[in-house]
Order: C-alpha cells, then structure tokens, then sequence
C-alpha cells in the first residue's frame, strides 16, 4: 500500500518538498522564483507608469521599470530564494551523513 503524497507540513511552500530538493533543483527553483519576481513586478510598474502618465500628461520613461523595479526585486528576491533553498538542501545533507 502507498502513502499518499505529502502537500502540508514542515519544509513544504504549496505542495512543493523544499527540503527534499537536490542541488540543482534548489538553484533552479531560486532562479525560476527571481526571474518571476522580474516579470511581475515589471508588468506591474509598466501599467502604473502607464496610468501615472495617462493621469498627468507628463512624459515618463518607461525603461524605469526594468531599471528601478523589475531588476532589484528580481535580484532580491532571487539571493532569499536561492539562500533559503541552500540551507534547506545543507540541513538534508548534514542530516542524513
């Protein structure tokens, strides 16, 4: 008989086993999360600069948003991520020696 998957608990973030990751999984995973980040925010900042300049008729550049949004909190985002995951896969390893 098989055990059902584990989707709660104790090193799981929506059903994902983050501390039963390998090493390239965790870099992986650290790296698709500030890439997201990157993207969304953005996304975002486009559309409320796009909105500020609807607003205001001001004139706005809206390389801005890769600049002063989208990069640091992809960078950001992306340096947690990857040093969460490496001391989540550092635990398993100690653990098991």
């Amino acid at each position: 008989m098989t055990q059902p998957a584990r989707t709660t608990g104790p090193g799981t973030l929506l059903g994902i086993p983050l501390g039963d990751l390998g090493w390239f999984s965790s870099l992986l995973m650290g790296v698709a999360a500030g890439f997201a980040t990157f993207f969304a925010t953005t996304f975002l900042s486009i559309f409320a600069l796009l909105f500020y300049f609807m607003a205001t008729h001001h004139p706005v550049d809206f390389a801005l948003s890769y600049r002063r949004v989208g990069f640091p909190a992809g960078v950001v985002v992306m340096a947690v991520s990857l040093a969460y995951l490496a001391t989540q896969w550092a635990r398993r390893k100690l653990r098991h020696r």
